[in-house]
């Protein structure tokens, strides 16, 4: 290791210059799970910051309403990142018009729903429908999943650039099994596939069906997926199930934005998200 790591690890200081925002996006993604509160010495531990700077920080943050402190001391997320995550355009816009099929796919499977986008390397998810006796799952809205190991991330894997698909792949534990979903995905609209559950509590496998939701050309503004038991007697109808919802939430998207000029759920000024 270089001397400055070694620096950084005996002071605990952050890296000389380091922008601010960059150390408060580090105190922000502290935060691991729904509701979670922490106080200043888990805070800092997690940011990878002195308690002194994180301190600092949490203190602007608590200013702009995108932190909040506890009677007890403890630190939440603050209601502001909630209003400004919903005005995510990839996010926001794909959820309203997905969210009354998914609710159609829930109700009719009392199982796990979700619907993501691609962010780089990793998929977010940015919407999850649940019923209450459904088996656990890992994943939370706002979350991030790996492409190569997720029915939803391959999903999103196989429109994505080719230099994405060889990253991941380059690091991926079964590379042959990847491309196989993926031309599934990409021949059939669809693919289906048993996964490790990585939740102790629960089957040893599920059962994850995933279709992309494709822009007018041909890229991937999201994908949507169907998650539950490992039960191949369910497959194929959860496979027509969920190719069908895709392309619904396709021309639901089209529609919307038809004489816009840009690409579903994008900002002006740019095109489909292939980060």
């Amino acid at each position: 290791m270089s001397g400055t790591a070694d620096h950084t690890r005996r002071s605990g200081r952050p890296p000389r210059g380091e922008p601010i925002l960059d150390r408060a996006f580090k105190v922000l993604g502290a935060f691991a799970r729904t509701g979670e509160s922490l106080p200043l010495k888990t805070l800092a531990s997690r940011a990878g910051l002195p308690k002194s700077t994180t301190s600092r920080i949490a203190a602007q943050l608590i200013g702009v309403g995108a932190l909040e402190r506890l009677e007890n001391g403890e630190f939440v997320v603050g209601l502001q990142m909630l209003e400004i995550a919903s005005l995510a355009p990839r996010g926001h816009g794909l959820r309203a018009a997905a969210l009354p099929f998914m609710q159609d796919l829930h109700r009719v499977t009392r199982q796990h729903v979700l619907l993501a986008v691609r962010d780089g390397h990793e998929a977010v998810l940015v919407e999850r429908l649940s019923a209450h006796d459904a088996v656990a799952v890992k994943y939370r809205v706002g979350g991030r999943l790996p492409l190569d190991t997720t029915g939803i991330g391959i999903a999103l894997l196989a429109h994505a650039t080719e230099r994405v698909r060889e990253d991941v792949l380059a690091k991926a534990a079964a590379p042959a099994r990847v491309r196989q979903l993926m031309a599934m995905t990409r021949s059939e609209g669809v693919c289906a596939a048993a996964v490790p559950n990585p939740v102790d509590a629960g089957p040893a496998t599920m059962s994850t069906v995933a279709a992309p939701i494709l822009g007018r050309g041909g890229e991937a503004l999201g994908a949507v997926s169907l998650v539950g038991p490992d039960e191949a007697g369910t497959q194929m109808a959860s496979r027509i199930a969920l190719r069908t919802a895709s392309l619904a939430i396709s021309r639901a998207l089209g529609t919307a934005v038809a004489g816009s000029g840009k690409g579903p759920g994008q900002p002006p000024g740019r095109g489909p998200a292939t980060a």
